[in-house]
């Protein structure tokens, strides 16, 4: 295909509101593929050895639609991590990049621009909680078109906080007591609380209540746009994240936020917030976290990368939840634990689409 007939055909795949990134140098036919270890060698249970890509037997790089947008309040957000995931894979060089905005696309859109790798960079609940990747999996039992990130029921699970934090009883995992908010009903728990969503993230319409008063404010303002509150015990301590890719556990970060929580405003736009990577705190705490990371991702079935939030206080670690398509923006957590460990933006999400591309090839 000549370059100027690649560009016809990718300006017609694309359809209207929907943005794709391409350079001339991606239509040039050919370069063979040559794939790196995503880790070093110390890090070897991260890499992709062995990996059979779809360029090798082609002639061509691997085409990779990365999805942003959606229709949930997280839409910013995932605008964001989708443009730095797609400079990424440009950047590395490996890959056909097709960038694309979308709501709720169906399986006909998505093979439109005729993909090798489908890597969805929304965040919500219908972008990560399940029913995108419903259609997903459609996509891959019809054609063997592999995607990035979990399978619909564990995306469902991670999605929904309070059966998170079930299954994570289940492997022993401690985390503060939790209720599910009914409007009308009392609630058993007593302040200090904290309200949110039990089915979103980037703590949107997250409230610290310290009294009955601010408890009642609380529920007044979030039960009538909420179907999915909850309330949970409020515990005082140090914010820590642990990103997990591939079952690897990376470093732990510490968030130290400026403002009085870590919420929407200080996790994407302000920089002011501190990140101290691999704090100073007891060793048999951070194993705590890490074992309780990757207890909770097995337990789910997650896969590819996810982050997991904490509390520590005098008593140890709290496990709040686990994000199964965690923020990928300049500002993320999971690129900066990546870098720490050596790995940058280009090579995280490189391996995350070579372990797709050996998922599909291991069923064809």
């Amino acid at each position: 295909m000549t370059c100027a007939r690649w560009l016809t055909w990718c300006k017609s795949a694309c359809s209207r509101n929907s943005m794709c990134i391409f350079t001339l140098r991606l239509c040039s036919g050919v370069a063979a593929m040559k794939h790196e270890s995503f880790m070093n060698s110390s890090n070897e249970s991260l890499s992709t050895h062995g990996v059979v890509t779809a360029g090798e037997c082609t002639g061509r790089k691997p085409r990779v639609l990365v999805l942003m947008g959606g229709p949930d309040a997280e839409r910013e957000v995932s605008i964001m991590s989708g443009t730095e995931v797609a400079k990424a894979l440009e950047s590395s060089g490996e890959f056909e990049v097709v960038l694309r905005t979308v709501m709720r696309p169906d399986a006909r859109e998505l093979l439109e621009c005729a993909p090798d790798v489908i890597y969805p960079v929304l965040h919500g609940p219908w972008g990560e909680g399940g029913p995108l990747q419903e259609i997903l999996e459609g996509i891959f039992l019809a054609h063997r078109i592999a995607y990035v990130g979990p399978r619909p029921l564990p995306a469902s699970i991670a999605m929904d906080k309070l059966q998170t934090k079930m299954l994570a009883a289940t492997v022993q995992v401690r985390t503060p007591r939790s209720r599910q908010i009914r409007a009308g009903e009392e609630l058993d728990l007593q302040p200090p609380l904290v309200f949110k969503p039990s089915n979103d993230g980037s703590s949107v319409d997250l409230r610290i209540c310290h009294d009955d008063a601010q408890v009642a404010a609380a529920r007044a303002e979030l039960e009538p746009k909420r179907a999915h509150l909850m309330a949970e015990e409020y515990i005082a301590g140090r914010e820590m994240t642990v990103a997990i890719v591939n079952g690897e556990v990376l470093p732990i970060i510490e968030i130290v936020p400026a403002v009085a929580f870590y919420d929407y405003e200080a996790k994407y736009f302000r920089n002011d917030t501190r990140y101290v990577l691999d704090p100073e705190m007891p060793e048999a705490i951070k194993q705590e976290m890490c074992d309780a990371t990757k207890a909770v991702y097995q337990r789910i079935g997650l896969r590819d990368a996810a982050r997991a939030d904490f509390m520590v206080d005098a008593r140890g670690a709290w496990f709040l939840e686990i994000n199964s398509a965690p923020g990928m923006t300049t500002h993320s957590l999971v690129p900066m634990a990546s870098r720490h460990r050596g790995v940058d933006m280009a090579e995280l999400c490189a391996g995350m689409v070579h372990r797709a591309l050996a998922r599909g090839a291991v069923t064809r």
